[in-house]
């Protein structure tokens, strides 16, 4: 699966375009400060979008080749973002170290991804905030992108159950769109978006 992701990403044209995710870029476009952990980023578009506002990036994917081209994506766009190789599978979240966390259509196998859902609160400082897209299962009627195993798709009420308890969330739905991100995410697309803020311990 990692020798996928590295050859997807080592193509010219960058897999899902070079902008922010459209939820991430409406909601997240205020400058500010704090650090902040982008999962599954692959080639760096949303890590150098939130870059851009004057935040402490780190971007996380075990496909080397991604983070290489994130890097390009960012030193184009004249910012600085870490980059960290790990496997969600064995990494391990410290506790309270970041003011944000994203992660966009970052789909894993299902009980893996439950595994991660279930850290992200503990990793967050007091009032921290996650921003949350994942593909739908009715996005497989649309074929515009995403993995085809229904197992690994979200819905909102699976996605707060993953999450567990101390969140308040500002957004938390639904959505139906048009994408135009790159080549393998162009169309009508149904999927997740969760924004929350973690209210207790």
């Amino acid at each position: 699966m990692k020798e996928h992701w590295n050859q997807r990403f080592a193509e010219a044209e960058f897999a899902y375009g070079e902008a922010p995710h459209v939820s991430l870029a409406e909601r997240f476009c205020t400058p500010g400060t704090g650090r902040v952990l982008c999962l599954a980023e692959g080639q760096g578009r949303n890590a150098v979008h939130i870059a851009s506002l004057g935040y402490d990036v780190t971007a996380l994917d075990y496909s080397e080749v991604g983070l290489e081209r994130a890097q390009e994506l960012a030193a184009r766009h004249g910012v600085s973002i870490q980059t960290l190789k790990a496997d969600l599978s064995t990494y391990s979240f410290e506790p309270e170290a970041w003011d944000g966390i994203v992660s966009i259509f970052g789909h894993l196998p299902a009980a893996l991804r439950a595994r991660v859902n279930a850290q992200l609160h503990a990793a967050l400082k007091p009032g921290g905030w996650l921003q949350l897209v994942g593909y739908h299962p009715k996005q497989l009627e649309y074929g515009t992108g995403g993995p085809q195993e229904p197992s690994m798709l979200y819905t909102v009420d699976g996605l707060k159950a993953e999450l567990g308890p101390g969140w308040t969330y500002v957004v938390a739905e639904l959505v139906e769109r048009e994408l135009e991100e790159g080549p393998y995410h162009r169309g009508m697309s149904a999927f997740v978006h969760v924004l929350a803020h973690k209210t207790s311990n």
